[in-house]
């Protein structure tokens, strides 16, 4: 199984693709992926996974904004994602993914980062219509 010391491996390479980190506590960092995307990535080394989470926006206070938002998030679960799911936590709305820590390598976590930040940066736009003061 993968140690912290193994992930924060994992991010260092990444830091070659442009993107920097920063451990805030103990297995628990917060990646900026540079770029335009100007949303941060939260990984947590929580064993027997890693967990990779963004947070997009908050949850619409609008009902029949919600309820559209909700459908569309579905929509791209089914349609659009590889890695990882929108959720709801609290009053946010997220991207998240858990990886297996057994057999994780790094090839596997790079291609969860690349297609949870691919995703968020194909998706943002769209998702700026259901934004609160529009």
């Amino acid at each position: 199984m993968l140690t912290r010391e193994d992930i924060e491996g994992f991010l260092d390479r990444l830091t070659a693709e442009g993107a920097s980190y920063d451990e805030v506590e103990q297995g628990l960092w917060v990646i900026r992926p540079g770029g335009n995307l100007e949303l941060d990535v939260v990984v947590h080394y929580s064993p027997p996974v890693v967990l990779l989470r963004v947070k997009v926006m908050n949850v619409p206070a609008d009902d029949g904004r919600c309820a559209d938002l909700n459908r569309r998030l579905l929509e791209l679960n089914a349609n659009d994602l590889v890695h990882g799911a929108y959720g709801i936590s609290q009053d946010s709305i997220i991207l998240t993914e858990a990886l297996e820590l057994e057999h994780l390598d790094y090839e596997e976590f790079l291609a969860a980062y690349e297609s949870m930040t691919l995703a968020l940066a194909s998706h943002l736009r769209e998702f700026a219509s259901y934004r609160e003061g529009r």
